[in-house]
């Protein structure tokens, strides 16, 4: 009978959070003096706490594609925080713009990390999170910073990067990274290449890190953005969606989710 009550009472929560509206809303925050606006979504409910997901933008900046995912997280039954990395308001419309937008963290990583922690800090605030369950995503440059998050030992208990850039100029030593780590790449991507790949696997191994790679094969960079393609017919740079590739790694992601929050 125990059990039996308490698979009703799963059911029960699972149909509440599905049938729950999803609050989304802006927030302002600071890092510093510098004032930010992040997103968040999230399950209008009082039924329990739920584990926080932190999402951090493509090169592009805080867009319409994070605030999506963030949405798409909610519907799962998460506190969805898609963070601000540039500044209230900033986002790069050329490759050229976010290039320059994104370098600065590039070329000094505890500046992107604490950056990010800032937002981390936010989502910690949200109603309903669970602040002993939390996790981040990113994409492209995105996701390599929850790499970086994953390896400078942020309060996370996992790290999902899609088509992130893997490479780090300080790798971590054995025993550094605590936390499980997905890295999901597309098999064609000329900006992860093989050796990129190698190196991190190397990286990871040696770091006797808990981590999984996953290649998907065809797929090219950004190809989890359906807007991909017609980008990069505009700008004539490599990426491209591949709606196969989109769908399997969302998968992967939410088992990985399911495994590394309680």
């Amino acid at each position: 009978m125990r059990f039996l009550f308490w698979v009703f009472s799963l059911i029960l929560l699972f149909q509440s959070t599905a049938m729950a509206k999803i609050v989304t809303k802006d927030i302002n925050y600071n890092d510093g003096e510098l004032q930010f606006t992040g997103f968040a979504a999230y399950p209008d409910d009082e039924l329990r706490d739920k584990p926080g997901i932190l999402i951090v933008h493509e090169w592009w900046g805080l867009n319409d594609y994070a605030r999506n995912r963030a949405k798409q997280l909610a519907e799962l039954g998460y506190v969805a925080f898609a963070i601000d990395m540039y500044g209230t308001g900033v986002t790069g419309e050329t490759p050229e713009a976010a290039t320059k937008l994104s370098k600065p963290f590039y070329d000094d990583r505890q500046l992107m990390v604490e950056r990010a922690e800032a937002g981390l800090n936010v989502l910690r605030t949200l109603k309903g999170v669970d602040t002993f369950n939390l996790a981040a995503i990113g994409y492209c440059f995105g996701g390599t910073v929850v790499l970086e998050m994953a390896r400078a030992g942020s309060p996370l208990k996992g790290v999902v990067s899609f088509h992130g850039g893997l490479a780090t100029p300080v790798p971590a030593q054995a025993g550094q990274i605590t936390i499980p780590i997905l890295a999901l790449n597309g098999g064609n991507d000329p900006f992860v290449p093989q050796t990129e790949k190698d190196a991190f696997v190397k990286e990871m191994t040696e770091a006797k890190a808990n981590f999984t790679s996953i290649d998907y094969p065809g797929a090219t960079h950004a190809f989890t953005n359906p807007a991909a393609t017609d980008i990069g017919k505009k700008f004539n740079i490599p990426v491209a969606y591949d709606e196969k590739a989109d769908q399997q790694s969302w998968k992967d992601m939410q088992d990985f989710l399911r495994k590394v929050l309680q």
